[in-house]
């Protein structure tokens, strides 16, 4: 997978550029890089998206994030390196995720409550959404890893 299908970012630039404006959007809001690109690399996980795993894995090292903790995200629930707050969001990140086996589960969502407000919550979701619309741009349209 050397080059995309199609040049989506121009013949879709418009769309292509409001989905950028949600993620900078997000990246300024209030839940913060680490635990946006934790979420945004949990998704990336359970979609396959190498690109977007190198991306944000690339961004987590360069915030300092401890290899272990990389090493193990996709057993999170068997790690003890992620916070009751980490674990919260990562489950409703599944949760969202594969939203057509899990309904969005209740006891997902009641976890969230002790770790964030409303808005964060509401910010989370957006998170989630969006990583996953780019996942499934960047797989159907064969995105190209960087060198």
């Amino acid at each position: 997978m050397n080059s995309p299908r199609l040049p989506y970012t121009t013949l879709a630039a418009e769309p292509y550029h409001a989905l950028a404006q949600v993620s900078a959007a997000l990246g300024k809001g209030s839940l913060g890089k680490p635990l946006l690109e934790l979420v945004y690399t949990r998704a990336s996980q359970i979609n396959g998206c190498g690109y977007c795993l190198d991306m944000h894995a690339r961004a987590l090292r360069a915030g300092g994030e401890e290899s272990r903790r990389l090493d193990t995200l996709a057993g999170w629930r068997e790690s003890p390196f992620f916070s009751a707050r980490e674990r919260a969001a990562l489950a409703w990140a599944e949760a969202l995720t594969d939203v057509a086996n899990s309904h969005a589960p209740d006891a997902a969502f009641d976890a969230l409550r002790p770790h964030f407000d409303d808005r964060e919550i509401a910010e989370l979701t957006f998170a989630i959404a969006t990583i996953n619309a780019w996942n499934r741009v960047a797989v159907g349209m064969r995105a190209a890893i960087p060198a």
